[in-house]
This record gives structure tokens, sequence and C-alpha cells, in this order.
């Protein structure tokens, strides 16, 4: 099917007639179009030569993209569930995470090119790093998206866009790790009320050893080392390293900095949306002991429409948790969901300052349905467990 909507109908076994149409269909190209975001900033300093223009791609994406969200408002429409396996079967909406893989390999291509040949501050080459490195933390959202899918041809893909910034044990921690821990206190990857990102992240960043135990198991089953060429790990960090490698040898030794920043950076972006998305929420426990299943109101959810475009639906995280192999475009809005007050961009940036991220998020989770006020109701951080009781046994007793 072409870039026009279709108009996708089914007839019930009941006889009733179903038809729907995407008005999202042409929009998702901004996830296609986000991608080419830094390569405004080189543009805009090539024509006027001030070093300054190389930060606009990131009032885009911290300024301007908040801005849009709050201006365009949420989309919580959801696609009939009769027509949604013809909307899965679209292969429009796969192409388009598939276009994707090649234009982030381009953009740090491009951005490093421009870092190595053009004369500028130094600050300007990290600003640049910086923009690149954002970007490419980006396109972890689309190796998420195909991560989940089964098939070689798009595990394959995921492995390709992981390498760029050198991040390949995602898919296998987050598929195999995350999904099955999430929101509890065993998850690195999910975030506990109290817990700053900055302390977060010296959780979550080490995630990379427990993929690597993650994969050796897998590979033990099958009877391989892990250091077997069928190790999907290595296979895309031999990739990282080739690209990368590459352009330190063809651009010179400034790329050994550039690719430094770009790579952390890169990685911050991916734990900037592991923060967010599950911060507080707790799965309960059954009366055997285990973990209840990951349900829509263990995820923070948002659907702010101009972000949710740009980042393939990624911000519909609810749904995605409770059915992890449903493609982007046929994810689903549910009433009295954990809701985000803004899109990603906007959270990320409030995020940075734990005050105001506590302000608003705090009461936010405890005001959560399911939880209504109560802190054993909650993931919560053991080092902040004590001034946390204390301070809303206080507000119960009406005390400041």
């Amino acid at each position: 099917m072409g870039l026009l909507a279709p108009r996708y109908t089914v007839t019930t076994a009941d006889g009733r007639t179903v038809a729907w149409r995407d008005g999202k269909r042409l929009a998702w190209l901004l996830s296609v179009v986000y991608p080419l975001v830094p390569l405004l900033g080189v543009a805009l300093h090539a024509r006027t030569g001030e070093p300054a223009m190389l930060a606009v791609p990131l009032l885009i994406g911290y300024g301007l993209m908040p801005l849009l969200d709050a201006l365009f408002g949420e989309d919580r429409n959801n696609p009939p569930e009769e027509v949604v396996p013809q909307l899965e079967a679209d292969r429009y909406y796969r192409v388009l995470t598939w276009i994707t893989v090649p234009l982030y390999f381009v953009s740090l291509i491009v951005c490093a090119w421009w870092a190595g040949t053009q004369p500028m501050p130094w600050w300007a080459l990290a600003v640049l790093a910086y923009v690149a490195g954002t970007n490419s933390g980006m396109g972890l959202t689309t190796g998420h998206e195909l991560g989940h899918k089964h098939n070689a041809f798009e595990q394959w893909l995921a492995k390709l866009i992981l390498a760029v910034p050198a991040y390949g044990h995602f898919t296998v921690e987050h598929g195999r790790g995350h999904h099955r821990w999430v929101s509890t206190p065993e998850d690195h990857a999910s975030a506990r009320m109290g817990e700053s990102i900055y302390r977060f992240a010296l959780r979550e960043l080490p995630g990379a050893s427990a993929a690597r135990q993650l994969e050796a198991q897998r590979l033990g089953l099958l009877g391989f080392s892990p250091w077997s060429w069928r190790n999907g790990m290595l296979q895309s960090y031999a990739i990282s390293a080739a690209l990368q490698l590459g352009l330190i040898v063809a651009i010179g030794p400034v790329m050994i900095v550039f690719l430094a920043v770009h790579n952390v950076v890169a990685w911050w972006q991916l734990t900037s949306a592991n923060y967010v998305e599950h911060y507080g929420l707790l799965r309960g426990k059954l009366p055997n002991g285990q973990y209840e299943a990951p349900q829509p109101h263990h995820s923070w959810n948002t659907n702010h429409l101009v972000t949710n475009l740009a980042l393939f639906h990624l911000q519909r995280h609810s749904d995605h948790h409770a059915n992890p192999s449903r493609r982007y475009q046929s994810l689903r809005h549910f009433p009295d969901l954990p809701q985000l007050p803004s899109g990603y961009f906007g959270m990320f940036t409030l995020a940075y300052f734990p005050r105001l991220w506590f302000r608003v998020m705090d009461a936010r989770l405890l005001a959560l349905p399911h939880v209504q006020g109560d802190l054993g109701r909650v993931n919560i951080d053991p080092a902040a467990r004590e001034r946390l009781e204390a301070v809303y046994a206080r507000r119960r007793l009406g005390l400041r």
C-alpha cells in the first residue's frame, strides 16, 4: 500500500462492517525525517560560519518539540481491534522503520566528517558531538521497535542501528531482562521513587553485564561458546568497531574525543527514556511469590501527538509492555493509565532537575488509582524510604 491512507475494512462474524483509516499515515514520516535534524545545524554552520548554529538541533529537541506537544496536545484515538491485523500487515509502516536505519549512519558520518574537516572552537566540536549523540540515542527508538519483531531481517536491522552508538547489548538486555522484571526492584532499568536520574544511571548504564550473562546462557543451551559468531551482541559490536574505527582512521585522532562524547550522550538518551517510563511503578506479588504479569498501568504513558510521531509511538509505552510484539502503529491508549504531563522531550528536561521532577512526579505517582497514596504500592528507592515515609506521614497529618 502506498502513502495515501487506505481504508481498512473488515466484516465481523456477526455481520458488522468495520472500516477505518489512519489519519496519521503521512505524519508518521516525521519519524523518518527527524534523524536528519543534526544536518540542519551543519547546514546552518556552513551557510553562516557561526559555530553556535550547530546547537540549533538541541533547541529543536529540548525547546520546539515540547512546545509543539503543548500546542497540538494529545491523540487518544485507537484503531478498531477488528482492523489491527490488516494495519499490522501493511508494509508501509515497516518500511518507515527500515528507512531510518541507514539515515542514522548518514547523520553520524556527516557530523563526524564536519567536525574533523572544518575549523571550529573546542566548544563547538563538543556541541556537535552532543547533537550527534542525542540523535543516535533517538536511533535506539527504532532499534527498540525492530528488536521486538520475530523475523531475522528486522532483528538484523536492530543490530545495525544499535551499532551506531555502540549499544549492541540493548536488544538482549531489554527483551530478556527489562521486560521480565519491569517495574520491580529487581529491574535495573526501572527507576524508583526518590531516585534521581543521576543515581538511576549508576544502576542502569552497567546493563551490558546482565546482557552478557543472558546471551551466554542462551548460547550455552545451544551448545555454543559466548564468543561464538552467533552472539548477537558481538555481531552488533563488530559493526560498531568497523564504523567508529573507520571514522578515526579516515578523519583523524579528533574522532576519538568526538565519538567518546557521542557514545556517552547516546547512552544517556536511553537512560533518560528508561527513567521516565516506569518511575516508581510497582508490580504486585501473587500468593505464590511471583510478580503479576505486566499490565498497562505498570508503565507511564503519554499520547502527546508530535513526539509520538517522531518516536514511532514509543510513548504509548503502557500497551507496549502489556503486548511487546504489537507494532507501533497499532499501540493503544487506555483510560486511567499513569499519564506523563508532557512528551519525552519535555520529561527528559524535567528529569535533569531532580527537585522539580520529584515535585511534579511524586504527587502524580501517589495519586494513581492503584496506589492511592500507599507507599507500599510504590517501587521506592531504599536510600530514600525513611525520608519519604516521614514526609508523607506528616502530609497525612496535615503538617508541612
